[in-house]
């Protein structure tokens, strides 16, 4: 059973930042792309990064670009999302997908706030 487990968001103050992980398991994730989209409330999901099976092809989004960095350890089987100087309209709930794009599986989310 493919399970996408993602954790590290929270409450932070504009300019923060914050961490998000992702646990994989189920399936073979050193041979797989993997992505995080992140969903405002009443928005459609935006796909804001990616990162090839790899880690040396990275995609980033402009609203991220130069804020945030992808990552992965396939030892471990964990994806992260490091994010910097954060900003209200980074507010979303962030999803670890599996695959080079915004519509393969994802797990439950983690909530992320950006405010003073």
């Amino acid at each position: 059973e493919v399970q996408l487990v993602e954790s590290g968001g929270g409450l932070v103050q504009p300019g923060g930042s914050l961490r998000l992980s992702c646990a994989a398991s189920g399936f073979s994730f050193g041979s797989s792309d993997m992505s995080w989209v992140r969903q405002a409330p009443g928005e459609d999901p935006d796909w804001i990064s990616a990162i090839r099976s790899g880690g040396v092809v990275k995609f980033y989004d402009n609203s991220v670009k130069g804020r945030f960095a992808i990552s992965r350890d396939n030892a471990k089987n964990t994806l992260f999302l490091q994010m910097n100087s954060l900003k209200p309209d980074d507010t979303a709930v962030y999803y670890c997908v599996r695959g080079w794009g915004p519509f393969g599986y994802r797990g439950q989310g983690t909530q992320v706030t950006v405010a003073s």
